[in-house]
This record gives structure tokens, C-alpha cells and sequence, in this order.
């Protein structure tokens, strides 16, 4: 059996990126027949190893070879850090945990690698480097523009159709043809991920669902008409909902997808009722890419306090999402 090959990032080496890897890697049971490869470098890893006391050793990788027969292993990524900030953003952090991520990619496309799995990074040390994305997922919008961000737990599952760009402009975005375009790529995305049957939820976007027009327009003039054309399209889709009930209508219903239309309408419920669960996973490419559903805690960096629950969670939808 040629075994999974799960790649992963080990992200802002000035967060907690590294702890919560090499936790979920030493806690979690291992499904047999799984590499792991971490993309990072030596100076990073053997800093956290040692910080937080884990026993482990992890060979680095013969790039020559088609990829370790190691249970887990390096894969050397060269970075200009010669000692680790934590705590903070900086120009080198966001260097290297771009590289990491950049050089994960590049695997994944060649096929080395079966999944990426990334490790929180920090949107300001991007910035502070001169990286131009916002996110992994903008990143990958670039090799592949229909890359949908998502977040699935056992209690709740979301779909955002806008997401890291200011509210102003996830509005202007709401058409009914983009948001038609959106819904079909969805189901074709969840269709590929997922086996079983699901359906769709849309939230609106005005307070209850714009009442009729009374609160506000865009649910008459596109939503709804970008719903009932998908329905015809034969998509399981309803809506639109009010905001504040249509995550309710999808609690412990894991058959059922919110369709939030922007960032913080959809994570603000997620990340309460699954903060510590819960998975980000990018829809709508060729490999399974996923990660934690919080970022680099730069507060408790180094301290070894960090609960590597979300990133063992992201490791184990990887695994599994695997053909």
C-alpha cells in the first residue's frame, strides 16, 4: 500500500505553530500507513523540541528519495533566521513561515505530498516581509480561484463566501450571479469531499433576512433569485435565513453547510461553539489543504500552555480526506 503523505508547516515560528504540531504529533494515534512531513527548519524544531521537553526524534529528509520512509520527518526549508523571536510579528518570522507554506505547496502540486496541514501564520509578519497575501487561502486563490474557505466541527460546518477583505466590500460582492457561480462550486467541492448526503443553508444578509425588503433589498433582488436558480440547478439549498437563527437550524446537524456571506457572520458562531475542534479547510482543490481554526497566540508563545486539540483535529481531517 503506498501511504498517505501529509505535509505540515510548522507557520509563524514566533507563535505556537510548533508546539501545537509537535503535541498533536506525539499525543495523537496514528493511522498506519500515514508519513508525515514537516516543512520547516532544523533551527525552529529542535528549538521547540527541546523548549517543551517532547521525545522525539525527526530525521530530516533525503530530498533525493521520493519522501521519507520516516513516520515523521523534516523537510529542510532554508530561511534567513538564525534565532527564533517569539511572541511578536517580524520580518524574518514572516519569511520563513511563507517559505514553509510556499515550498509545502509547490510539493503538493507535484504530488509528493497527498494533503498540506499549516500551522497558524501571522497576516502582519507577511506584511512586515513584503508577502502581498493576506492568508494561506488568498495565496492559494491565486493558483486557484475558486478555493473556498471553510470550517467543519462535529457541532457546526460553514461555508464563507467572502472573507478576509473589509465588510464593505464582501456587500458589494453579493450578486446573484457571483453568489450562483459560489453555490455550484460548493456543491461541486463538498460533492468530492464528502460521501453522504448534505444540503445547503444560505444566511441573509440584513436583519431577518431583509423582512420582506423593510430592513433591506439585496435578499429580494439577489439572493434569493441566486437560490432558486441553484435549486433548478438541482443543488439542496434553502435560504435565505435570518443571521442570527440560521446557525441554529445547522447545530449537530452535520449534514448541513451554513452559507455565511462573510467572515465574521459565520465565525463568530463557529468559533464559539468550536473554538477548540474545529478545522479551516480550503475547498476546491486538487489536495486536501487544512489547519487550526485560530491563529498564532502570540500571547503565549514559548510558554507551553498551548492546546493543540484544533491542530491534532486539522491532522486527523487530512488523514481522513485523503484518496
Amino acid at each position: 500500500m503506498i501511504p498517505k503523505k501529509i505535509g505540515i508547516t510548522l507557520g509563524d515560528p514566533g507563535g505556537v505553530g510548533g508546539e501545537i504540531t509537535l503535541k498533536a504529533l506525539s499525543s495523537q494515534k496514528f493511522v498506519s500507513g500515514t508519513n508525515y512531513i514537516l516543512f520547516g527548519s532544523r533551527l525552529l524544531l529542535d528549538e521547540e523540541i527541546k523548549a517543551f521537553g517532547l521525545n522525539l526524534e525527526i530525521p530530516t529528509l533525503n530530498k533525493n528519495e521520493k519522501f521519507s520512509r520516516s513516520f515523521i520527518s523534516l523537510y529542510e526549508v532554508e530561511t534567513p533566521i538564525k534565532n527564533i523571536k517569539r511572541g511578536i510579528p517580524s520580518k524574518e518570522n514572516g519569511h520563513a513561515s511563507f517559505r514553509f507554506f510556499e515550498e509545502a505547496v509547490k510539493q503538493a502540486r507535484k504530488g509528493t505530498i497527498t494533503s498540506i496541514v499549516t500551522a497558524p501564520i501571522s497576516k502582519h509578519s507577511w506584511q512586515l516581509a513584503g508577502i502581498k497575501f493576506a492568508g494561506h487561502t488568498e495565496y492559494l486563490s491565486l493558483i486557484y480561484p475558486q478555493a473556498i474557505m471553510s470550517f467543519w466541527s462535529d457541532r457546526l460546518n460553514i461555508a464563507l463566501f467572502t472573507h478576509h477583505i473589509p465588510l464593505k466590500k464582501a456587500i458589494k460582492r453579493i450578486r446573484k450571479d457571483a453568489l450562483l457561480d459560489f453555490f455550484l462550486h460548493l456543491n461541486s467541492s463538498i460533492e468530492k469531499l464528502c460521501t453522504g448526503k448534505h444540503s445547503f443553508l444560505v444566511s441573509g444578509l440584513n436583519p431577518h433576512a431583509g423582512e420582506e425588503g423593510l430592513l433591506g433589498r439585496e435578499e429580494l433582488d439577489e439572493i434569493i433569485p441566486a437560490i432558486e436558480e441553484a435549486k433548478k440547478k438541482g443543488l439542496p439549498i434553502s435560504g435565505p435565513f435570518p443571521p442570527d437563527t440560521v446557525c441554529r437550524n445547522a447545530f449537530n446537524h452535520p449534514d448541513k453547510i451554513v452559507i455565511a456571506l462573510y467572515h465574521d457572520q459565520g465565525l463568530i458562531a463557529f468559533k464559539l461553539l468550536s473554538f477548540d475542534t474545529g478545522v479551516n479547510v480550503t475547498l476546491g482543490l486538487p489536495f486536501i489543504r487544512t489547519s487550526p481554526d485560530h491563529g498564532t497566540a502570540f500571547d503565549i508563545a514559548g510558554k507551553g500552555i498551548a492546546n493543540p486539540q484544533s491542530m491534532a483535529e486539522a491532522i486527523k481531517f487530512a488523514v481522513k480526506s485523503c484518496k
